[in-house]
C-alpha cells in the first residue's frame, strides 16, 4: 500500500483550495471522497468532481449553518443505514441560470457557505446537496459529511466542504488500491477519516505539533 499522507498535508491542501481524497473505514461504506474547502471552490474543480469523482455532489454544512439557510431534513425519518443527514437540495438565489452548470453549482455551495447568507440567498429544489454533519465532528461520527466540516475549520476557513464520491470508470465504487492510483495520478493528497479522529484527538490533549502551514486549532462544537 502507498503512504498515506498526514492529516496536517492535508489540511495544507485544504487551506490552498486543492482538493483532497478522504477514505473512511473498510468495514464502513468504504469508499473514498474528493473534498475541497467550500468558500475555495471553482467552476473547475466542480468541473473536476463531477467528471472524475462520478459521484452525487454534495455540500457539508453544520448544523449552525443549515439553520442559518433555514434547511429542513430530506426525509422525516432517516433510515439511511449510516443516518447521512440530507437536507432538501439548494440552488443560489441570485447569479446561476438553471442551476446545473459548474458554474451554477460553484456559486451556489459559495453562497451556502458564506457567513453572511440567509434563507433569501438559496432556493429549493436545487442542485446541490447539503448534508448537516454532527455537533462533534469526526469525534461523534466518523462519516466523510464531519470529515469535510472539520478539515475545512482546522483549515481556519468555514467550516464547510463540497464532496463527491469516487467511482471507478467502470461505475463501481473505488476502494483502496484504486483510490491511492488516483490521487497519484492527479497529484492529490490522500488520508483516512480514522488519521483525521486521531488528529483531533491530540489536538484536544494538545499533543500535537504545529507544523503545518495553517495553523490548525481545536474546534468547537457548532
Amino acid at each position: 500500500m502507498t503512504a498515506l499522507n498526514t492529516i496536517e498535508e492535508i489540511i495544507e491542501d485544504i487551506l490552498l483550495g486543492k482538493m483532497v481524497i478522504l477514505m473512511d473505514d473498510e468495514d464502513r461504506e468504504n469508499e473514498g471522497d474528493l473534498m475541497v474547502a467550500a468558500e475555495k471552490v471553482t467552476p473547475e474543480i466542480i468541473n473536476f468532481m463531477v467528471l472524475k469523482g462520478r459521484g452525487l455532489l454534495c455540500q457539508t454544512l453544520t448544523e449552525t449553518m443549515a439553520r442559518q439557510l433555514g434547511l429542513t431534513a430530506m426525509v422525516a425519518h432517516n433510515t439511511e443505514q449510516f443516518g447521512t443527514n440530507f437536507t432538501i437540495s439548494i440552488e443560489a438565489a441570485e447569479g446561476v441560470t438553471t442551476g446545473i452548470s459548474v458554474f451554477d453549482r460553484a456559486r451556489t455551495i459559495q453562497v451556502a457557505a458564506a457567513p453572511q447568507s440567509t434563507p433569501m440567498d438559496i432556493v429549493s429544489p436545487g442542485h446541490v446537496f447539503p448534508i448537516v454533519a454532527k455537533k462533534g465532528g469526526v469525534l461523534e461520527r466518523n462519516g466523510h459529511t464531519e470529515a469535510g466540516c472539520d478539515l475545512a475549520q482546522l483549515a481556519g476557513l468555514a467550516p464547510s466542504c463540497g464532496i463527491i464520491e469516487i467511482l471507478n470508470e467502470d461505475g463501481s465504487m473505488a476502494r483502496r488500491p484504486d483510490l491511492e492510483v488516483f490521487a497519484k495520478l492527479h497529484g492529490l493528497k490522500i488520508g483516512t477519516i480514522a488519521d483525521l479522529i486521531e488528529y483531533r484527538r491530540s489536538l484536544l490533549n494538545q499533543k500535537v505539533p504545529r507544523s503545518a502551514k495553517a495553523t490548525p486549532r481545536v474546534l468547537e462544537p457548532a
